[in-house]
């Protein structure tokens, strides 16, 4: 059993026969009285979010999930293909329910599954991963003082502004909870 305070982001839980995972926390205490704990959740089955609210000091049961790493195959119409590196055991999702995390995806990328009776359910993305240039616009001279972004579509699709400065064939930093450029990588 978990205590309610125990929900940070992340954190997989089950209730009701589903099993939910954390997207955010928030501990909320108005006057007199017990405090409340709202969290968002997200239903790994279904991929629903949710908000819920629970009082402190309830309890929720833990959910019996496994973490590993797998590598991304290959992507098959809606669905992603993933491989357990060490002992080859191939994993599918949807991308409905991987949301705006199957934007992020690309052949060979090290991702976490979250896995459960031997079935998939979610997967973890490294904060910031790092992607090749393979179509932008041509840099302006002069616009140097000022922040100016253009927009640029990276080697998986994904098109994120990026400062004027930055051409074809470079890499970049790119932040997956936000979408947006971080930094430029030598």
């Amino acid at each position: 059993m978990l205590n309610v305070t125990e929900l940070r982001s992340g954190t997989v839980f089950k209730e009701a026969g589903n099993i939910f995972q954390v997207l955010s926390y928030d501990h909320v205490k108005m006057g007199r009285g017990s405090g409340n704990i709202k969290v968002k959740i997200k239903n790994l089955k279904t991929g629903a979010v949710a908000e819920k609210s629970f009082i402190t000091g309830a309890r929720v049961d833990k959910a019996d999930v496994e973490k590993k790493k797998a590598l991304v195959l290959y992507r098959d119409g809606h669905l992603l293909h993933f491989m357990d590196p060490i002992s080859f055991d191939q994993f599918s999702l949807g991308e409905v329910s991987l949301g705006q995390q199957a934007k992020f995806l690309k052949d060979g990328l090290e991702v976490i599954l979250i896995i459960s009776e031997g079935n998939a359910l979610a997967l973890e993305l490294p904060v910031n991963l790092v992607y090749e240039i393979s179509e932008t616009g041509p840099g302006e001279r002069g616009n140097t003082v000022s922040n100016v972004y253009k927009d640029a579509t990276l080697d998986n699709g994904l098109v994120v502004k990026v400062p004027m400065f930055i051409g074809v064939g470079e890499k970049v930093k790119v932040d997956t909870r936000t979408g947006q450029y971080v930094e430029r990588v030598k």
